[in-house]
């Protein structure tokens, strides 16, 4: 194979993520590597909240579309927007090394979180976020908001929104750090399941492009993602649900496994820990969700599918 084609989305932190596997990858092997935009549902309609939209697939169905096709060789995915399940003929195969999981606090007016005043205009539209932030800051109002993380940042500096609330990843890798005045704890606000993390999707069959994806697989964190896509599998709640997944290593070895559910009033709040060795990462993920679920978590959901 002289050629492998790389398919993204075509926001600006899609690219650099796609243009980043590709330079390892030609530079590990000394192919050539093409990057293939690929348009998605959830780019077209920005104005229309992710889970009015179906949830999380609205970002990588049009792009797993053209892997099944045969049109591509291999996706590069933000995890977090990849769905609990994918076709059974693609398997994400590689996670590299991953970045921070936190979200972000931007603002050109408060310092942090618990700074917000009476009022203050918060931009997201996660509802993760959402729920999480209105517990720790229940003064403010929160304004949904879209686009790309320029687009986003310039509303902000526009004064459309008092602060905003994006996942440090992105910025760290698009250089705008600058913009950042707190890495939310997770205390606070706890990540989205695999937030921080680029997912390589491939057919299943294609051992050959396989073959030049080995060196990209980072194992501390395919362990966390293990953990972390087990309890999104287990709840099978898409968007349309506040819900959330973080994974750790910790000194001993161990690792910690986080997760919470809520309804969309943040009035039924779940939230429960596990830890455990990494070689059982999927049956703590698993578990983790499981105790939500029992704990009042299964009907949380059951209310939320009826307003869909």
């Amino acid at each position: 194979m002289t050629k492998l084609v790389i398919a993204t989305r075509g926001s600006q932190l899609a690219l650099w993520q796609a243009n980043h596997i590709k330079t390892l990858i030609e530079a590990e092997h000394g192919v050539t590597c093409e990057i293939k935009i690929v348009k998605t549902r959830g780019d077209i309609y920005q104005d229309v909240p992710l889970a009015a939209m179906g949830g999380k697939g609205v970002f990588v169905k049009e792009i797993e579309e053209r892997l099944l096709s045969s049109d591509v060789d291999l996706a590069v995915h933000s995890m977090k927007d990849v769905p609990a399940f994918i076709p059974s003929e693609l398997e994400i195969y590689a996670n590299p090394k991953k970045e921070v999981s936190c979200d972000a606090f931007l603002s050109v007016k408060y310092g942090s979180i618990p700074e917000l005043t009476e009022g203050a205009v918060v931009g997201t539209s996660s509802l993760r976020r959402k729920i999480q932030l209105k517990r720790v800051a229940p003064q403010v109002v929160i304004n949904d908001l879209r686009g790309n993380i320029d687009t986003r940042i310039r509303k902000l500096e526009n004064g459309d929104y008092d602060a905003i609330i994006l996942a440090e990843a992105g910025l760290r890798r698009l250089g705008l750090t600058k913009y950042i005045k707190q890495s939310i704890p997770s205390e606070l606000i706890l990540p989205a399941a695999c937030q921080g993390v680029l997912g390589i999707e491939v057919r299943k069959e294609d051992a050959s492009v396989k073959s030049y994806l080995n060196f990209l697989k980072d194992e501390k964190t395919e362990v966390l993602v293990r953990a972390e896509r087990a309890f999104l599998i287990r709840l099978d709640c898409g968007c349309y649900a506040p819900a959330a997944c973080h994974a750790e290593f910790l000194e001993s070895g161990l690792i910690s496994v986080r997760g919470f559910l809520s309804d969309l009033q943040g009035n039924r709040f779940i939230k429960t820990q596990l830890q455990g060795e990494p070689e059982y990462a999927t049956s703590l993920g698993d578990k983790l969700a499981a105790e939500i679920l029992a704990a009042g978590g299964g009907n949380i959901l059951k209310d939320l599918k009826e307003l869909q």
